[in-house]
Formats: C-alpha cells, structure tokens, sequence
C-alpha cells in the first residue's frame, strides 16, 4: 500500500512543549496559593480545549476568577503561551514543509481557542500543509489514542483529507 498523506501532531511533535513550571511561579509571583490557578479555572480551561468558550470569554474569566491586576493577567497568558507554543522542531518541520506536493499533508492538535492564530504568526504552520484539524474547531469530540500515537478518531465522523 502506498502512503498518500502524512499526518502530524503539533504539541510534542512539531513543536517542543517542555514544562516550564510556570504557573507555580506566577502563583507565588501573584501572591496566590499554590493549585488556585487550577481550582478556578479548571472548567474555563477544559472549555477552551473544546471550543465551547471563546478566547475572548476565557481571558474574561480569567480576569474574574484570578482576581489580579492586568499586568498580572498579561503575564499569566504571556507565560502560558510560551509554555504551550514551545519551540520549533526544525528539522521534523523542513522535512514536512518538503512533503508537497508529493503527498497530501494535515496537521491535527489537540488545541486551546487561540493556538491557530498563534501557531500560524510563530511557525506558520498552514503555509506548509493542505488541512489543519484544531480540536476545539471540531463540532463533535477529537480522539487520540494515546498521546503520541499516529490512530486518531474525529467524532461525528468527517472527510477533512
């Protein structure tokens, strides 16, 4: 059988997400307790993964719940997105960007409202394959199998190659 289409993941893969521990050290910098990041804003968190808020609703419940000044907020989303958009697999990403238009290429990411728009600024991402399948666009739910593993379902099911 002859591959038509190589998929990539984003986080992990494409890009090199390391944790930085940073919302421990905003915490301590905020003057808030450690886990109160997570404890108020864990559902605004999951809705952002599934697209059912949008990123202009998380930031504002970010601003309630926090409960900081806007320097503080401006930090806290500062050091989430460089956590999230790590860096730059160079080679796995000159390799893809070499793929077209032999094969037909996609991208698929387990995603927050907001990483389109940053991904393509940072790595421009759609410039180098045919679709990108961002989880929370997808009406439905996204499944991976495990985390780095190349099975994934998308639920309802969809033609997106």
């Amino acid at each position: 059988m002859d591959a038509r289409c190589v998929v990539l993941d984003i986080g992990g893969v494409l890009e090199v997400t390391s944790p930085t521990g940073w919302v421990q050290q905003w915490e301590r910098a905020a003057g808030l307790a450690a886990g109160t990041v997570l404890d108020r804003l864990h559902d605004v968190f999951l809705a952002g993964s599934v697209g059912t808020m949008s990123e202009t609703e998380v930031v504002a419940a970010a601003r309630v719940r926090l409960g900081v000044s806007e320097d503080q907020l401006t930090s806290f989303w500062t050091l989430m997105w460089e956590e999230y958009l790590g860096t730059l697999n160079v080679e796995l990403f000159e390799w893809f960007r070499g793929l077209r238009p032999r094969f037909r290429t996609g991208i698929l990411s387990n995603s927050f409202v907001g990483a389109r728009e940053r991904e393509q600024e940072r790595y421009g991402f759609a410039d180098v394959t045919d679709v990108i399948v961002y989880s929370h666009e997808v009406p439905g739910r996204m499944y991976r199998s495990s985390p780095k593993t190349a099975v994934i379902w998308i639920w309802p099911p969809r033609a997106w190659m």
